[in-house]
């Protein structure tokens, strides 16, 4: 009998030791497949966060499609009018010498380039003063130089308005979230509440400097170009002056 009564709690005893181990594996299962659940609760798509941000990511969406195209116009553009011969001006000084202006015109009309249209309108002044010659050469380069700079302004309005754009996202969050909170008869703060007004502030702000950076960088990117392009008129400008006080020959 005493046999019986000492070996009956040893029993139950094991019992639970063996059960304590599933009991742990069950539980870990469990625990595992509820952060699963979780996770995948939590992840958001990116469509669904562009709408997260409201409206005004919609806004954000044109400035980029504006910002893209008047880059790569632009950038097209720029490229053609930098593109000329090297021999360009060694032909027209070879014309002019020789007194041919008739083929140094042609030239400049089947040359493309805002180099050339300089280069044709002093060409056509030639026979009056040298100070008239050069400011009607000034004149063209400044036209010329005003349709590349087309379409900059934008760019420029882009780089700065897209992140003021993102801020306003985030002002309006944050309204929205303090709004939700008033709105609380209880008094207080829920993480839904919260959650959905930052969603707004901080997506916004984030697509406002993704728009926004790219277009500072283009813009000056462009500036750089024309710079550029605008050195080598004010070159040729001077080169071109100096064939015309040349000796011509006959």
């Amino acid at each position: 009998m005493l046999n019986l009564l000492t070996t009956t709690p040893t029993v139950a005893a094991e019992t639970e030791m063996t059960a304590s181990p599933i009991d742990s594996l069950a539980m870990a299962e469990q625990a595992a497949a509820q952060a699963a659940q979780e996770a995948e609760t939590l992840s958001i798509s990116f469509w669904d966060l562009f709408l997260s941000g409201g409206w005004l990511m919609w806004v954000l969406v044109l400035l980029a499609a504006v910002m893209i195209f008047i880059f790569v116009e632009r950038f097209i553009a720029i490229r053609k009018a930098t593109k000329i011969d090297n021999n360009f001006m060694n032909r027209i000084r070879d014309y002019i010498s020789e007194g041919n202006i008739s083929a140094a015109i042609d030239l400049c009309r089947r040359t493309d380039s805002p180099v050339a249209r300089m280069i044709e309108k002093g060409i056509e002044r030639i026979g009056r003063p040298m100070a008239d010659i050069q400011n009607s050469i000034e004149n063209v380069a400044n036209v010329e130089v005003a349709k590349l700079e087309a379409g900059l302004p934008w760019l420029a309005s882009i780089s700065g308005g897209a992140p003021m754009i993102g801020f306003l996202g985030t002002v309006v969050g944050m309204v929205q979230v303090f709004i939700d909170m008033s709105a609380n008869p209880s008094g207080g703060i829920e993480i839904q509440q919260l959650s959905a007004g930052m969603y707004v502030a901080m997506v916004t702000t984030v697509g406002g400097l993704i728009v926004g950076i790219p277009a500072y960088f283009a813009h000056n990117y462009l500036v750089a170009r024309i710079e550029k392009l605008i050195f080598r008129m004010e070159a040729t400008t001077i080169a071109f002056m100096d064939i015309l006080n040349q000796p011509v020959q006959k």
